[in-house]
């Protein structure tokens, strides 16, 4: 139980947050993030309104949309999060970055119905934002540094996320569909859940993620972390988490991953990375990693796990 000094302390800083946002003091804006990591609830939350009064007054906007998004997708306290959700819909385009994790937000059966609601409307007032900038903004090919017409970007920046010219589209199109057959191919053990994945590694994990009653998309396509676009192994939408199977040990492979590490370090991502000398300890090690994570998984009593 908080002390009364305890309640004071949270007094001040919540106040604080409210005047900030009440006055429109931009001065006051690396004042709000520090308070968005604050151990008060209700500091975070009125921080995460203050943030979205001062979206269209001279501020990062960009700085502030990277600090509202681990509070939008996992602040423990859900009127917290559903606060953050409303203020990256007043950064618009800024927010591009945060629409996937907004979507899965929206889309998490186990979040409050009023957060997935807020988290669809501001996805869809971010989306229309950056549509109305990218109409209005002269781009070029990322790959020959080509003027692209307007056609041009819609196309690419829907398939892939990146700005490329009709000619550079066909020929990324073209490897992007030889690597993809090539993943498929490789697909060719089912776990038990009828997912069908590419090791015995990455079947192990998928029975153990389906007999915790833990919910995974494998291999899901094109997340993006920073500019980059990533497959990542499983990524558990209700904790926010992404799990790795580095199965190989190949030169090429290692710079991959290493690259893939740093991408989730830098996006401030929480990854579990699993390796094959862990397989014969996997019940261990994801069970204490998710505890970290503040997720303690349960036992479906109806399937069970083979460490074999």
């Amino acid at each position: 139980m908080k002390n009364p000094m305890d309640r004071q302390l949270e007094k001040r800083l919540s106040d604080r947050a409210v005047s900030i946002g009440r006055e429109g003091n931009v001065a006051a804006f690396g004042e709000l993030l520090e308070l968005l990591r604050s151990s008060s609830a209700n500091a975070r939350r009125l921080a995460a309104s203050a943030l979205g009064k001062l979206a269209w007054m001279g501020v990062d906007q960009g700085a502030a949309a990277a600090a509202l998004a681990p509070v939008a997708r996992r602040d423990p306290h859900p009127q917290t999060r559903q606060y953050a959700i409303k203020a990256l819909k007043a950064y618009g385009a800024s927010a591009q970055s945060c629409l996937h994790d907004l979507h899965d937000v929206a889309a998490n059966p186990s979040e409050k119905d009023y957060i997935r609601r807020d988290a669809a409307a501001s996805m869809t007032f971010i989306e229309e934002a950056v549509r109305i900038a990218a109409a209005a903004a002269e781009h070029r090919c990322q790959r020959c540094g080509a003027r692209v017409t307007a056609d041009e970007y819609a196309r690419s920046n829907q398939a892939f996320q990146r700005v490329f010219c009709d000619r550079c589209f066909d020929e990324v199109f073209l490897e992007r569909r030889n690597f993809e057959t090539q993943v498929e191919i490789n697909k060719t053990i089912e776990a038990r859940s009828g997912v069908v994945v590419q090791s015995e590694g990455e079947r192990r994990i998928a029975d153990w993620l389906t007999a915790h009653g833990v919910a995974y998309r494998y291999d899901a396509k094109f997340r993006i972390i920073a500019e980059f676009q990533i497959r990542p192994d499983f990524y558990l939408p209700e904790m926010d988490v992404y799990i790795e199977y580095w199965g190989l040990d190949t030169p090429q492979y290692k710079m991959s991953m290493y690259k893939k590490q740093t991408l989730y370090q830098q996006e401030g991502k929480r990854l579990i990375s699993v390796y094959p000398r862990d397989l014969q300890r996997l019940d261990g090690l994801l069970t204490s990693k998710l505890h970290l994570l503040g997720y303690r998984p349960g036992i479906d009593e109806r399937s069970e796990v083979s460490e074999t």
